[in-house]
């Protein structure tokens, strides 16, 4: 190797890391040293929020809803919550009475081994 004068030398043999020495181009880099003249420091921008209209609302309408009373908006939902629980237990009920119907009138041709779960017997398909 071939360094600058006997003082690099000796601190490249004792393995010495350059971004140890104060003096070094490399410690000064990375210490941000003699860099002020250069370049001023970076701005950063803040990000803008912006409100947007959704697929199923406007954007008016989305102010709108912000702009009402926490207490409306949650007698609101519990209303809505309500009825969705009231058409679904009339659809379950219309369900289980659609099912009772089949039940009745499949009850005459079912054997107590079909009703029970047991297989169809299967017919040999050889002559």
């Amino acid at each position: 190797y071939r360094l600058i004068n006997g003082k690099c030398e000796s601190l490249f043999l004792q393995r010495i890391k350059p971004s140890k020495l104060d003096w070094t181009i490399v410690f000064r880099r990375l210490h941000k040293k003699g860099q002020a003249e250069e370049a001023s420091k970076k701005r950063s921008r803040r990000t803008v929020k912006a409100q947007r209209a959704v697929v199923g609302a406007t954007l008016d309408a989305i102010k709108a809803k912000k702009a009402q009373k926490p207490e409306l908006r949650a007698s609101l939902r519990a209303a809505a919550a309500a009825k969705s629980k009231e058409a679904k237990k009339v659809a379950q009920e219309k369900k289980k009475a659609e099912l009772s119907q089949v039940k009745a009138a499949q009850k005459g041709n079912i054997s107590k081994q079909q009703s029970k779960g047991a297989g169809k017997k299967i017919q040999a398909t050889s002559r």
